[in-house]
């Protein structure tokens, strides 16, 4: 039995391969960018709208709230990223109700590369919110002699953030296949359902921590300089 999709060699010529992941992988990316022109070619900004627009701007009003409750007072600025993390998770989970199908987030080539978007998209927001000295202010805060460990809490996060997402999707992916191999009626029916809800909370805890980090980045040095007694 194959344990993810990396296994699937779909072509293969010399040391090139295809395999499964990248096959969904880039399906999911289609798929979104499709259907995310389609659902926003016909939006209204006045009059009466569509349920369908009522719907998305339920989503992206939610994101948003979710997002400033982190912290992060402008949600708009992090909305693409962000949003779009949550919904390519959320995606990937919903589709584990396709027969065959294995989720690219069960892959951890494809965990540990959203998980790099974040480790690249932390400093990038970081240092637009408060600039390159005061970004890197950070790492020496609250002594200089924290600046190691807060260089390896950078790199450690990161590889949590793909090995706990690859984890949780490949577990529920295992277990679904083994039941369908046991009893292929009754429990296969729930545990996928189970795996629907479990790949929605993981798609809702990665985005956050990718905010709380985001969070942090951005708004620790304000934080420093708003509590600092008036000189004087």
């Amino acid at each position: 039995m194959n344990l993810t999709s990396d296994q699937q060699i779909l072509w293969q010529h010399g040391f090139v391969k295809l395999n499964g992941t990248i096959v969904t992988t880039w399906a999911m990316m289609i798929a979104m960018g499709l259907g995310s022109k389609l659902v926003t070619r016909k939006l209204k900004t006045e009059g009466a709208i569509s349920r369908w627009q009522g719907l998305l701007e339920i989503v992206v009003t939610g994101i948003e709230k979710q997002i400033q409750d982190v912290g992060l007072n402008q949600p708009k600025k992090y909305l693409s990223f962000l949003g779009t993390l949550f919904l390519f998770v959320a995606l990937c989970s919903l589709c584990i109700v396709i027969p065959g199908f294995r989720p690219p987030t069960g892959s951890l080539s494809t965990t540990a590369a959203l998980a790099l978007c974040v480790f690249v998209a932390v400093p990038l927001f970081g240092v637009r919110g408060q600039g390159l000295t005061g970004y890197l202010r950070t790492y020496t805060e609250p002594t200089v002699i924290m600046l190691p460990f807060n260089i390896i809490s950078e790199l450690s996060r990161t590889l949590a953030l793909a090995v706990r997402l690859f984890g949780n999707m490949m577990s529920g992916v295992m277990i679904v296949g083994i039941l369908l191999t046991i009893t292929p009626f009754l429990f296969p029916i729930v545990m996928t359902a189970l795996g629907l809800l479990t790949g929605m909370v993981q798609a809702y805890i990665f985005s956050i921590l990718a905010a709380v980090y985001i969070a942090a980045a951005t708004q620790v040095h304000k934080q420093a300089v708003s509590k600092a007694p008036p000189s004087g």
